[in-house]
């Protein structure tokens, strides 16, 4: 089975112009990512896809392989259907460039042992909420899985709501997802339903279409950077490491 990483890195963040080039410990964040997805030995090639030649500079000079992508892609999903229209794989792993801490542990985590010719297969990671405060922040993604891993709903708000009790581990998203080429293709031709639009989530395109996507935990540390402010966390986080 062909596996390739894509480590998708786009500009034009509203919140944080260039964000994949903010330095962490002096280093490029997307440097950072770039090097974990190298150690998974289940990859046969790792990509950086942008839409910006300064990205694409500061990539190759770390050794990186870059593909150009369109700037008009609304999501990092869709950026990933453009790479698959250009490099043949049987699974495309991509590994948000926000999320410096993720090692090869957790990423590969994601990764079935097999697949069927010409499955449909969407598959994501998840971890523990450690710090109840984030739990109620509405930046974090809330995942609520069955026993089988398949996901039944994702929110922005607090779910499942603790009426019957406390006793629940509640369960975030992290930036690491699998796809096989025809999933990619159903979600490129799939319109955008409603709850996918309110909740701003493209995993809505499968699970509003009753088309399963299954979440996994990898008990990981993730510390995704949305702010310039979320730079101090990770820096902090790897010094005491």
């Amino acid at each position: 089975m062909k596996i390739i990483c894509v480590i998708p890195a786009r500009a034009e963040s509203s919140r944080f112009f260039e964000k994949p080039l903010a330095l962490i410990c002096g280093k490029p964040m997307i440097e950072w990512v770039y090097t974990h997805c190298k150690e998974v030995e289940r990859f046969q090639e790792v990509y950086v896809a942008t839409d910006s030649e300064k990205i694409k500079v500061a990539a190759e000079s770390f050794g990186a392989k870059v593909i150009m992508t369109s700037s008009l892609h609304d999501t990092a999903t869709e950026r990933l259907y453009e790479v698959s229209t250009k490099i043949e794989a049987d699974l495309y792993v991509m590994v948000n460039g926000d999320e410096p801490l993720l090692t090869k542990e957790a990423i590969v985590q994601c990764i079935p042992d097999q697949l069927e010719p010409d499955a449909l297969y969407v598959s994501n990671l998840m971890t523990d909420f450690s710090n109840p405060v984030e739990v109620v922040d509405c930046t974090n993604l809330k995942i609520v899985t069955a026993a089988d891993n398949r996901c039944l709903f994702i929110s922005r708000s607090p779910i499942p709501y603790p009426k019957g009790g406390m006793d629940y581990v509640y369960h975030k998203f992290v930036g690491v997802g699998a796809f096989t080429k025809k999933a990619l293709e159903y979600y490129h031709n799939t319109p955008r339903g409603p709850i996918e639009k309110i909740e701003e989530n493209d995993s809505f395109r499968f699970i509003e279409n009753h088309v399963p996507i299954y979440y996994y935990n990898c008990h990981c540390k993730s510390l995704s950077v949305d702010t310039r402010k979320d730079i101090e966390g990770v820096e902090a986080y790897l010094k005491n490491k």
